[in-house]
């Protein structure tokens, strides 16, 4: 099987090929099965994508998920847990708009 990196760790490869090596090592790390199985990995890797607003890695992460067997099911939850995530810092913040000084 081919190891294959997104499109900007890709370019590295030619624009500076020892700062490839690093960040494809680092990518091998953490991505690797160990005492977080590949799709549970990919499943963090997506809901901090969505967090970040990375569309297009949300997408290629999803599709990466339903190759490990995800399932929609499993997909849809993972990105509702995101969106608990992101819409609690807004309602954590907007608590002061109820404290009177």
């Amino acid at each position: 099987m081919t190891k294959r990196y997104p499109k900007f760790v890709e370019s590295l490869k030619e624009t500076d090929p020892p700062l490839y090596e690093v960040v494809t090592k680092n990518w091998d790390l953490a991505m690797a099965p160990g005492e977080l199985d590949a799709k549970t990995k990919v499943f963090l890797a997506m809901a901090l994508d969505a967090l970040a607003e990375a569309g297009e890695g949300v997408q290629v992460l999803a599709n990466q998920a339903r190759a490990l067997g995800a399932t929609e099911g499993e997909i849809a939850e993972v990105l509702r847990i995101a969106y608990l995530v992101a819409g609690n810092k807004t309602l954590a913040a907007t608590r002061g708009a109820y404290t009177k000084q």
